[in-house]
């Protein structure tokens, strides 16, 4: 058994009572992993879950707390970089009101744009991009138009770049009650799909591709793998 605790966590002040409280309850000690760790996981899963694609690879991973990049061409990582702009976070941080207001979507652009700027890992440098986790996903249902979320539909999905940023635009734009009422969105993310759409939206005005590539194949897969290996 592997029990692994992420942005969150490695965040958190009483990180040790969460520790604690899992070893009591379920006998498993949670391992705190990096962020560069976290990264390389996601990159296991996705590339795994993918064959065949075409290198240099970019794998996006947006999460709740933190949002990684990871490139490569084999089967390991040869780049990986952890922000701290999630799409919890983001939220928290920047998008206050319902709609977002507009200074409030440039304050949490200029905070993606600034990580991005010093990030290592370059998304210009892919020639494929491959999104994981909840805010890809979701996206993916709604560009596709699924009326209900439907994983076998979403995994390999090849998405035109000029459809998600128009979908991130409408997220952006609408209310949380309106963005639950989407058939495909569930209605858990709601409140804060629009800060991961906008750390999409700009990690693809940096890249140089066409297409983003959906993995349903994720960080939980990569923790899988390894404990194989």
């Amino acid at each position: 058994v592997r029990f692994c605790a992420t942005s969150a966590t490695r965040d958190a002040a009483n990180a040790a009572d969460f520790a604690a409280g899992v070893r009591a309850r379920l006998g498993v000690a949670p391992e705190v992993v990096s962020g560069d760790e976290e990264a390389a996981l996601a990159w296991a899963g996705a590339t795994r879950g993918l064959p065949g694609l075409a290198g240099p690879v970019v794998v996006l991973d947006i999460g709740g707390g933190s949002t990684e990049l990871v490139l490569g061409s084999g089967a390991t990582p040869d780049a990986a970089h952890s922000m701290d702009i999630g799409s919890v976070r983001m939220t928290e941080r920047h998008l206050r009101s319902d709609p977002p207001s507009a200074d409030e979507v440039a304050a949490c652009v200029a905070d993606v744009e600034s990580a991005l700027d010093a990030c290592p890992v370059d998304p210009g440098a892919a020639v494929t991009l491959v999104g994981v986790a909840g805010t890809v996903t979701t996206l993916a249902a709604g560009v596709i138009g699924l009326t209900a979320y439907d994983r076998s539909a979403t995994h390999g999905a090849r998405l035109p770049v000029a459809q998600v940023h128009a979908l991130c635009d409408r997220l952006v734009g609408s209310t949380a009650a309106e963005r639950a009422q989407m058939a495909w969105l569930h209605p858990g993310r709601a409140d804060v799909i629009a800060a991961g759409a906008l750390v999409l939206s700009r990690v693809l005005a940096r890249s140089r591709v066409s297409e983003l590539v959906v993995s349903e194949a994720d960080i939980l897969d990569g923790i899988a793998w390894s404990l194989r290996e």
